[in-house]
């Protein structure tokens, strides 16, 4: 699987998103405690930017267009109007490095 460098650590403060572009681009979660995760950018509802404009609330990023909500560490719609779940990536951390896997 391709690997790829995302940020910094300390490019993201806890509870915030990015994109990363790429041929498929990922949203780049923190969340309050430190931990990442990445799900695919594009709100399955609507194509919609999760990392670049959606609020993240603990484990869930709420898609502002019309409140879509999914769990960004398994990518499970959690509401209507999203009825498909998001697509994961592995995210890895090595020293200041963040990874997306795949």
């Amino acid at each position: 699987m391709p690997r790829r460098l995302a940020c910094r650590v300390s490019d993201m403060a806890p509870g915030t998103s990015m994109t990363i572009p790429g041929e498929i681009a990922v949203a780049l979660f923190r969340t309050e405690d430190g931990q990442f995760f990445g799900t695919a950018d594009v709100c399955t509802h609507e194509e919609w930017s999760l990392g670049t404009d959606s609020d993240l609330e603990g484990e869930e990023v709420v898609c502002p267009l019309h409140m879509a909500r999914y769990n960004v560490r398994t990518g499970k719609a959690l509401c209507f109007p999203a009825m498909s779940d998001l697509r994961t990536f592995e995210v890895q951390v090595e020293g200041e490095e963040v990874y997306v896997i795949g």
